[in-house]
């Protein structure tokens, strides 16, 4: 049996992806909220069970996905402490949490493993990044990441890379959306429709990534192949140059990854 503790926009996507993706049956998915209304929707339109409180979840579920808020999770491990044993399997998708975090404050051995998603696994294409305590088995790892493929790619990282995937990918979607309203204004500013604009410039950065990982090939190749001397690429790009953006970008990764080190290591 699965649990899922937070049904919010993440927690939600999780549990439609795996359910419509047919990973786990909906009979075997039991949830929980403090909101009973996103509950009470989740049991209608997707079939699956409601717990009556996160205590009542953890005797029946042994897979846990935790879709809490992370101010909010000291409250609940404290809470379900008393119930959970060496055979759960804790997943927990909070922003800034360490595997220790959750080790210290349930006080005893229990497996976690900890996952860093990103907003577009909201419609499919997300990027999660995961790492596990050491009885974390191999077979475990594996089930886990096959469920969040329903959501985009995964990949496995030691911890101590967290604060880096929390600037790049976690944080990534913001500077990217900028960079689609940045060229949308260009175009705009040329004489475009705005809903034009918008649109040849999220599906430019659509199908640009694409070619990244369809071919395999070095961004810069790709740049180069379409950057002719003294054409019109030529010209925009040296514009951006001169803006540094490319430094502005690193900077970006570098300053994000550094703050949610700060908020994972207060002291």
């Amino acid at each position: 049996m699965f649990g899922l503790i937070g049904c919010g926009t993440m927690g939600s996507a999780l549990l439609q992806g795996i359910t419509g993706k047919k990973l786990v049956d909906k009979d075997k998915v039991i949830v929980f909220d403090l909101d009973t209304k996103k509950t009470r929707n989740l049991e209608e339109n997707l079939g699956v069970k409601v717990a009556a409180n996160p205590l009542s979840l953890c005797s029946q579920a042994k897979k846990i996905f935790f879709a809490v808020k992370p101010q909010d999770m000291q409250k609940l491990l404290l809470q379900i402490k008393t119930v959970l044993r060496p055979s759960h399997l804790l997943i927990s998708l909070a922003a800034g949490l360490p595997i220790n975090f959750f080790q210290e404050r349930l006080g005893q051995p229990v497996k976690i493993i900890r996952i860093m998603p990103n907003t577009p696994c909201l419609v499919g294409e997300g990027m999660c990044v995961m790492c596990k305590s050491a009885d974390v088995s191999d077979a475990e790892i594996h089930e886990i990441t096959t469920l969040m493929r329903a959501l985009g790619q995964v990949v496995a990282l030691e911890e101590k890379h967290f604060s880096a995937v929390t600037g790049l990918s976690g944080s990534g979607p913001a500077y990217v959306f900028l960079v689609i309203e940045a060229l949308a204004d260009g175009g705009v500013e040329m004489g475009l429709n705005r809903d034009v604009a918008q649109l040849l410039a999220a599906q430019t950065v659509l199908g640009a990534a694409k070619m990244v990982l369809k071919t395999g090939e070095h961004p810069a190749v790709l740049k180069n192949k379409v950057t002719s001397p003294g054409g019109t690429t030529s010209a925009g790009l040296l514009a951006l140059e001169e803006g540094a953006l490319k430094a502005s970008f690193i900077k970006a990764v570098k300053d994000a990854a550094q703050r949610e080190r700060a908020l994972s290591n207060p002291d």
